[in-house]
């Protein structure tokens, strides 16, 4: 398996991202091939870090891709930094 986390900093309504995120990101990760999981975490203090589990790299490089398209098209102004961008094959699970 495959993960791909995207820490988001300076989050301006944290609520109202995890609400688009929920209805509409949610769903286009679902789509890509190999998913297994997807969470949304609210870190506090204007945190936000997605994780993205899939079967093989292609399915968590394509999660990457999706998510950038996302916040560019939908969350612009409630995630004005990049985020710091992290992927590679998970080696251990419970």
């Amino acid at each position: 398996m495959y993960a791909a986390v995207r820490r988001y900093e300076g989050v301006t309504d944290p609520a109202e991202a995890a609400r688009l995120v929920n209805e509409g990101f949610v769903a286009l990760m679902r789509q890509v091939p190999g998913f297994v999981a997807y969470y949304w975490i609210d870190a506090g203090d204007g945190v936000m870090v997605s994780t993205s589990v899939f079967q093989d790299r292609a399915g968590a490089e394509e999660s990457i891709s999706r998510a950038a398209d996302f916040v560019r098209d939908n969350l612009a102004s409630l995630l004005p930094n990049p985020p710091q961008v992290m992927a590679g094959e998970v080696v251990a699970s419970a």
